[in-house]
Parts: C-alpha cells; sequence; structure tokens
C-alpha cells in the first residue's frame, strides 16, 4: 500500500508534469495561445504556469509574468523559456485558491488548461476576482462540457478515471457557466471541438470581466 502510494506520489509530482509539458506543446495549441493571449499588457497573473507554454506568446507590452503552479517540477522544465524571454518571471504560490498578492494589483488574469484542475474553483475564481483590479479581465483557453447529449455521457462515464490519471482534470466542466456563476462577465467566448477525442477536446476561448465596481475583499495577507 505505501509502495503504491509513493509510486503514484511519484507519477503525480515527477512524470505527469513531464508529460502534460509535452502533450501540451503543440502548434495547433500554440495558435490558440496567441490568440488568447497575444495583446495583452501590464501585470499579467497566470493561473497554471506550467513549464511557461504561454510565455513566448506574451507580447512586450506585459510587464511581468507572475505565475501560480502547483508541480513545483515545472520551475525546472520552464527555465529555458523563462532565461528566453524579456518579460520577468516571478513564481508567487502554488494554487489558485490563496493568491498571495494584495487586492486590486493586477491587470489581467490568464489560464490555459487549468481551470478543469483547480480542487475549489469557486474560491480559486472569488481570489482572481480579488487581485484583479476593478474591471480587469481573464483570458482564458480551457477544455470542457460538450454540448452534444451524447458526448456529455462519455464525458460522465469517463471524467473518474480522467480525474485519476490527469491530475484531478474533470471533462465535463462548464467553463462559461463556472465563471458566470463567479459574477464574471464573458465579453468574448468561442466554443468549438479540436482535434482529438471529443470527450476531451471541446475548447472554450474567451475574456471574462470583472464588476467595474464591486465591494472591496481583504487582502491575502489580512
Amino acid at each position: 500500500m505505501g509502495q503504491d502510494a509513493g509510486r503514484m506520489g511519484l507519477y503525480r509530482s515527477q512524470v505527469l508534469p513531464r508529460c502534460m509539458a509535452l502533450a501540451m506543446g503543440t502548434e495547433e495549441l500554440a495558435d490558440h495561445r496567441q490568440r488568447a493571449f497575444g495583446a495583452l499588457s501590464g501585470r499579467v497573473l497566470e493561473l497554471g504556469f506550467g513549464s511557461g507554454l504561454n510565455l513566448p506568446h506574451y507580447p512586450p507590452e506585459v510587464s511581468a509574468v507572475l505565475a501560480i503552479e502547483p508541480a513545483t517540477v515545472n520551475r525546472k522544465l520552464a527555465r529555458k523559456r523563462i532565461a528566453a524571454s524579456p518579460i520577468p518571471v516571478e513564481w508567487v504560490g502554488l494554487h489558485g485558491e490563496q493568491i498571495p498578492l494584495e487586492s486590486g494589483s493586477v491587470d489581467t488574469v490568464t489560464s490555459s488548461w487549468t481551470l478543469c484542475s483547480i480542487g475549489n474553483l469557486p474560491k480559486a475564481l472569488a481570489e482572481v476576482q480579488r487581485v484583479l483590479k476593478p474591471g480587469g479581465n481573464l483570458h482564458f483557453v480551457e477544455h470542457g462540457m460538450a454540448p452534444d447529449a451524447g458526448v456529455r455521457r462519455w464525458q460522465a462515464r469517463l471524467n473518474p478515471l480522467q480525474r485519476f490519471c490527469f491530475g484531478g482534470c474533470s471533462l465535463d466542466l462548464p467553463i462559461d457557466l463556472c465563471l458566470e456563476n463567479a459574477g464574471f462577465e464573458i465579453t468574448d467566448l468561442e466554443t468549438d471541438y479540436m482535434p482529438g477525442l471529443k470527450v476531451q477536446s471541446f475548447l472554450y476561448e474567451g475574456v471574462a470581466r470583472t464588476p467595474p465596481e464591486r465591494l472591496p475583499r481583504a487582502d491575502f495577507a489580512t
């Protein structure tokens, strides 16, 4: 039992991040990253920085990238991309549910194929709203719940296996509803199937805005 737990811990901490870095580094996905993140500016907080695959797609107008990433091995995998980028990167935390930044301190938040794996997504989205400036945007590229009933049934059937093998990643997360329920206004959204298995490939790509005026929330440090 102990050996099995140890192997699973090794898989999730060392093997899975490396496999995901390879799988998510395709040219097709790079096109989505460029479209989603190629016109940003200011201080950017990235949920799920991973091995830095988004970094080459940020324009020079981005003054800093603040990285949230739970897999510490990704800091090693990201070194070459960070070294090659003119944009400074600061590792600021491990989990989206608890972001160690002051309220209203970032211009934009980005997320690519990350929301599906956050354990407490409502809490993380509340944190995203807290650290964003009023009226700031969350730019996202995510996979999630498909519109076709037959695909959704298979997503539900395969979801336990998906979550076990891929670090808690859910196949059937309704990304748009999750954002709206968290208080975001979706100002831009494109959805479609990417090439591949339909259960894994329904794409949500867009922009969600925080309310321009909102009640202040306590800073992380308080």
